[in-house]
């Protein structure tokens, strides 16, 4: 069974700890973007901590998430509301196997794992009112501390940007990695999607166009989410277009179109009000850009010409994966064909059977 079929009543992908003094507006507000543009699905309590328990919603968020990331600031210990998300986080981790991942934020990972310094001290005043809970949260700190995680000794100098981009990628490959099994493991599947993986040629700093033809219900589609999931985490934009001959009959095309450019440049409602081409302030910004995109199931080239236009305003190394049962529709402006060939009579029951598991 796939690992998002086993876990029931997640809403988020990450739950954020943080000592809101020490982040709120400089390392965290930065993680915040970083994790909006790689479409990761961040709790982050905006309010200020208020009296020294958590709610029971700030419980309720953590067990809703796939991970959670602890920053470790300075200041993190002192409060009694950050230590008990710990206990919470540290529960989760154990009984729900939540992966948690630490980051050491102008603070040593010895002196959360021994409370020693800013530690020490925390606990000095906690030893006084807490008596009670002092061990459980010593012992939440160590486990915690003893996790695989990001170190930096000083995040405010220009090294934050880059431990902000490596946090946001690690996050976005586990998560891959976690909803893989999704779309692989598939009877008769695996191959295919192995050679369209080649097909795209991933350090190739060209612009690639690759369609995927084939019959309805032979798994385009299938195919086509699998590598934008392994690989969009390695574009600076990135867009799945599911449904287009539908979506178009529903919204238009021109609606498709400004929702494309809406995603790949992180702007809502842009509107674009040309079908042919693309305005020169946007093909500039797009040749910018190296992008992933995939337009699913497209039915005719007039469709094609005004979603992209002669792939001619897409950034180096940019992808552009077309799935169609139109053959000729791909005749003109692709680079690669893909055949998705019938699956063995076997391997189509079994194929169909593990779907509706």
């Amino acid at each position: 069974m796939a690992y998002s079929s086993q876990i029931s009543g997640i809403k988020y992908d990450v739950f954020i700890s943080f000592r809101g003094t020490d982040t709120r507006h400089g390392f965290l507000s930065h993680l915040k973007k970083e994790l909006r543009q790689k479409q990761i699905d961040a709790y982050v309590d905006n309010r200020l901590e208020s009296g020294n328990r958590i709610s029971l919603s700030l419980v309720r968020a953590i067990k809703e998430s796939l991970m959670s990331l602890i920053i470790f600031s300075k200041d993190y210990a002192s409060s009694r509301w950050c230590l008990e998300e710990l206990v919470q986080i540290i529960e989760c981790m154990v009984n729900q196997n939540q992966i948690v991942i630490p980051v050491f934020y102008n603070t040593d990972s010895s002196d959360v794992r021994h409370q020693k310094g800013f530690y020490d001290a925390a606990f000095v005043k906690h030893d006084k009112n807490y008596k009670e809970m002092v061990p459980i949260w010593k012992s939440a700190l160590n486990k915690a501390a003893n996790l695989s995680g990001f170190h930096s000794s000083n995040c405010e100098n220009e090294a934050e940007p880059e431990l902000v981009e490596v946090i946001g990628k690690c996050l976005s490959t586990r998560l891959d990695i976690m909803f893989q099994s999704d779309l692989t493991g598939l009877v008769g599947i695996d191959q295919k999607i192995a050679d369209l993986e080649s097909l795209m040629n991933q350090g190739s700093e060209d612009v690639r166009v690759i369609g995927i033809w084939g019959l309805g219900g032979m798994v385009k589609t299938t195919i086509a989410t699998a590598v934008f999931n392994r690989f969009h985490s390695e574009y600076e934009g990135y867009c799945f277009l599911a449904n287009v001959r539908e979506e178009s009959e529903n919204h238009g095309i021109m609606y498709l179109k400004n929702k494309i450019l809406s995603i790949l440049f992180e702007e809502h409602d842009l509107h674009i009000g040309t079908p042919n081409g693309m305005p020169p302030h946007v093909k500039r910004k797009l040749l910018r850009k190296r992008v992933l995109l995939v337009l699913d199931d497209i039915s005719g080239s007039d469709q094609l010409e005004i979603l992209v236009g002669a792939f001619d305003c897409f950034g180096c190394g940019s992808r552009i994966i077309i799935t169609t049962r139109d053959k000729q529709m791909l005749a003109k402006g692709v680079d690669k064909i893909y055949e998705v060939k019938p699956l063995m009579f076997d391997d189509s029951v079994k194929h169909f059977y593990v779907q509706f598991l």
